[in-house]
């Protein structure tokens, strides 16, 4: 019981996270970024690597920048967005697949 309630606390923790990256334009501009620079990639760069307006790719961003998967380090007027080195968001994930790893052996052992 302890390790369900744990679980569903590490789903409401993870739920930024989930959500986005469950959305596929999203992945799509975090694999462009991977592909461009993971040091800071502008807006532009990702609007010229995508189907997406820069509105569109300015909206994306800001919600991985809110569930914290991607940072923003501003150069003067230049804004330059970077897989997030924190990892807070990812260690999280991280931590709920290995528990619900651990809870799927357990049932799978039990029947």
């Amino acid at each position: 019981m302890e390790k369900l309630l744990k679980l569903a606390d590490l789903f409401e923790k993870s739920k930024p996270s989930l959500l986005a990256m469950g959305n596929e334009t999203r992945l799509h501009i975090v694999m462009t970024m991977l592909k461009l620079d993971c040091h800071g990639v502008r807006v532009g760069e990702i609007t010229a690597h995508t189907h997406l307006s820069r509105p569109a790719v300015s909206h994306h961003l800001g919600i991985l920048k809110e569930a914290g998967i991607i940072g923003l380090r501003r150069e003067g007027t230049k804004n330059y967005y970077f897989l997030d080195s924190d990892l807070t968001s990812l260690s999280q994930l991280e931590e709920l697949i290995q528990l619900v790893k651990q809870v799927i052996l357990e049932e799978n052992r039990e029947q």
